[in-house]
Parts: structure tokens; sequence; C-alpha cells
């Protein structure tokens, strides 16, 4: 392990043999700065082996430049989005796979995600501006209650999409301490070392994260079967109601799609929140731009996305003979499309490297395209910018402390901070 990459991959094997790569230990900004340039460096070095290339250590084909990556999100007659092969089967994951559409196929993507998109509406998700609003409003309260230095993560970026959601879900005050437990834990198990086989990979997903999937299915089929019996107004009991052609989600299914909210859904907004702050921190003269002209924190946000997309890569299973980038892939190999380095390609973002928000168009692939195009996308947006909007309206100077350290999750796995220390100033 040696030359650009060796603190790196130094860091992961220290980090697998100790069962914890869900963050790099505590670290300055500068620090944290250097991961993950090394990060990218990493995947650098990917591209250098070829735009497609196969890789015996994991087992698995690497997909990096821009085009091919939309290729692999686009074509699902060639590429399934169903990677169960990986885990042997068990009951837990069985169970959790039910109602999560992002790794399902057609015919039964396309009713579930139909069924789903019933409930989860445009207008229902514009509905929550007011609420998103005050809960900010509230949880800003709070931390400023505690003096002018807070953690980001800890007082705003990881409550706001969490109450945001449970509150959507209908789930009960008193069951958030469980879910969240869960959820942090969940990402905690993920072990991601870049040079393990996908097959291990499998094996320790079952090994590690069944456990917490029992807990959960058992949790929510409960709370699932309650609302079947006395609905509410909230999206449990209208994903309950609607139907397509006479046919209901069933009740497993539906706690697959709330394990999906809960599990993946709450931390792309805590994800991207981070990175945006971090990113301004890194570029102080975007922050004067954005309070200059609050009109650019969409695409303020829309940059954060490409520049650090929170899941670094997607998996595929290529279900036929496929060429593609002038590879051929066979039937049933497995397939990691990088959405960090198609987001950086070059031949379709100038200057790639480079954080600016007057990108436009800016066409990242951080949600994924095709018919798996995440739902939850829309809420994140939203979400962030209400955030970044009041950060701006309320203090005059918001600064990332340089002399307290930054808890970085494992880009490997997910691109974020899970503490972001930050002193501010009103007035």
């Amino acid at each position: 392990m040696s030359g650009r990459f060796g603190p790196v991959l130094r860091w992961l094997a220290s980090s697998a043999e100790s069962g914890r790569t869900r963050e790099v230990s505590f670290m300055s900004v500068k620090q944290s700065e250097r991961i993950l340039s090394n990060f990218l460096a990493y995947l650098d070095g990917l591209r250098e082996r070829g735009a497609v290339h196969f890789d015996d250590k994991i087992k698995a084909w690497h997909v990096l430049d821009y085009h091919d990556v939309l290729q692999v999100l686009t074509d699902s007659a060639a590429f399934s989005s169903d990677v169960a092969p990986l885990a042997p089967k068990q009951e837990d994951f069985d169970l959790f796979k039910k109602g999560n559409f992002v790794r399902a196929d057609d015919p039964v993507h396309r009713r579930l995600r139909g069924l789903v998109s019933r409930a989860f509406t445009p207008k229902m998700i514009a509905g929550l501006e007011p609420r998103i609003t005050e809960v900010t409003l509230q949880l800003l309260d709070d931390a400023d209650a505690g003096g002018d230095q807070w953690d980001l993560i800890e007082q705003l970026g990881y409550p706001l999409p969490f109450i945001v959601i449970a509150e959507m879900l209908g789930i009960p005050v008193s069951d958030r301490a469980f879910v969240r437990r869960l959820s942090d834990t969940f990402f905690e198990v993920h072990n991601v070392d870049p040079e393990q086989s996908l097959d291990s990979l499998g094996e320790s997903a079952v090994n590690n994260v069944a456990p917490l999937l029992r807990e959960l299915n058992t949790h929510l089929l409960e709370f699932v079967r309650r609302r079947r019996k006395n609905p509410g107004d909230d999206l449990t009991s209208k994903l309950l109601e609607v139907e397509v052609d006479g046919v209901r989600l069933d009740d497993e299914e539906t706690v697959g799609f709330l394990g999906l909210l809960l599990l993946a859904g709450h931390v792309t907004a805590t994800s991207t929140l981070g990175n945006t702050v971090l990113a301004l921190h890194e570029n102080p003269e975007v922050w004067t731009q954005l309070r200059a002209d609050p009109a650019l924190i969409p695409a303020a946000v829309e940059e954060s996305m490409r520049y650090r997309p929170p899941f670094p890569r997607l998996g595929r299973q290529a279900t036929k003979d496929v060429e593609i980038g002038g590879q051929k892939i066979p039937a049933g190999a497995f397939v990691l499309a990088w959405l960090t380095t198609a987001n950086r390609d070059d031949r379709v973002f100038a200057d790639p490297d480079r954080f600016d928000i007057h990108r436009a168009p800016n066409p990242h692939l951080t949600f994924g395209k095709g018919m798996h195009f995440c739902l939850r996308g829309a809420l994140a947006r939203l979400e962030v910018g209400i955030a970044l909007r009041l950060l701006m309206e309320r203090y005059s100077d918001i600064r990332v402390r340089d002399d307290l350290p930054v808890n970085l999750r494992n880009p490997w796995a997910m691109i974020g901070v899970n503490q972001l220390p930050i002193e501010v100033r009103k007035g």
C-alpha cells in the first residue's frame, strides 16, 4: 500500500480489521479534504485501467464514464437492479426486499412504483414546505440555546429529514429513537472495502445486517398492521389505500418501502446538507454569492449533489451478454456504475473538479436515471434548500471550525460527514 492511494487503503485495511468502516477516525477539516481527494485519486486510478474494465479482486466490472454509466442505469433489459445473488438467501433480507422497488425489475418494479407514486406525489412533497420550515426553525432555536458553536449534523442535518419522514409516515414519537438507532447501526455495519470481493460482502451483510433487519421488519410490520386497522392522515395509510388495477400493496411490501425510506431516505438529505456546507467552506466566495442572491440556492444544492453524490456507486447485474464502452460483459456479471466519476466526466461537465453553482445544464446522475430515478430526490432538494436559506437568514457568518475534528463517513459506502462542527454569528 504505497503511493497516492496508500493513506486511504491503509485506513480501509485497519477499518476492516476492526469491523467498523462507517466513518473515518476524527480528523481536521484539512485531513478530511485529503481523504476525499485520495478517494477521487483512487477512482482516477481505476479510470486509467479503462472506462469499463473487470476487477479480478472484487469479481465485478467497473463502469466509470458518464454515458456508459447512463447506459447501465437506463437499459433495464440488460442490467438488473436485483443484486440479491450477492447475499445468500435469508428470510430477513427477503422480507425487506418485497417492497424495496429500488432493487426490483419490471413488472414488479412498475407495479410497486406505480402504487407508491399514487401516494408519494409532487403535490404532497410541495405541501411539506411549511412544516419543513417550522421544524428547521425549531431546531435552529434549540441549537442557539447552546451557544454559537454547535454541530451541523447533530443539531440540524440528521434530525430535520428524520423528523419529516417520521411525521410523513405517521411513526409515533415514541418510535423515533428506536428507528434512528437501527438506521444508524445499519449503515455502521456496512463494511465496504474496495479490494473485498462482492461475494464476501454479501456474506458479511447477512452476518451483520440480518439481525437488524429482523428487528426492523418486526417493528414495521406491527406498525403497518395497526395502520391498516386504524388508518390516519399519513403516507403509510395512503399507501395501504391506493390501488392500481384493483391491486394494493400487501403488508410485507409496505414494510419494504417504509424500510427503504427510513434507512436510506433521510441520509440523502443529511449527507447533502453536510456536503454542501463543507463545499461552501472550501469555496467561501460562493457563500457571498448565495447571500447576494438567495435564488441561487437550488443551483448550489444541485451542484453539491453532483460534486459529492451521497451514494458513490450503484450495483447492477447483467441479464444477458452486453457490450458497453467497447467491452463485452457476460450475462450474470456484476457491474458497479460509479456515479462519482460519471458526475466528473469532463466530456459532460466543464472543469468538473470545480464547485460551480452556475453550471448549466447540470445533468448529474446522483439520483439515478430511467425507471429507478429516485423519488426521494425531490424531498431532499426541498429540505436542504430550506435549511440553507434559513441558515443564511439567521446568521451573518457560518464557519466550519478548523480546530475541532470532522467525522467523515467511509466514502466507498457513502460520501458525507457524521459530525461537522460550526461556529455561527448573528447580525
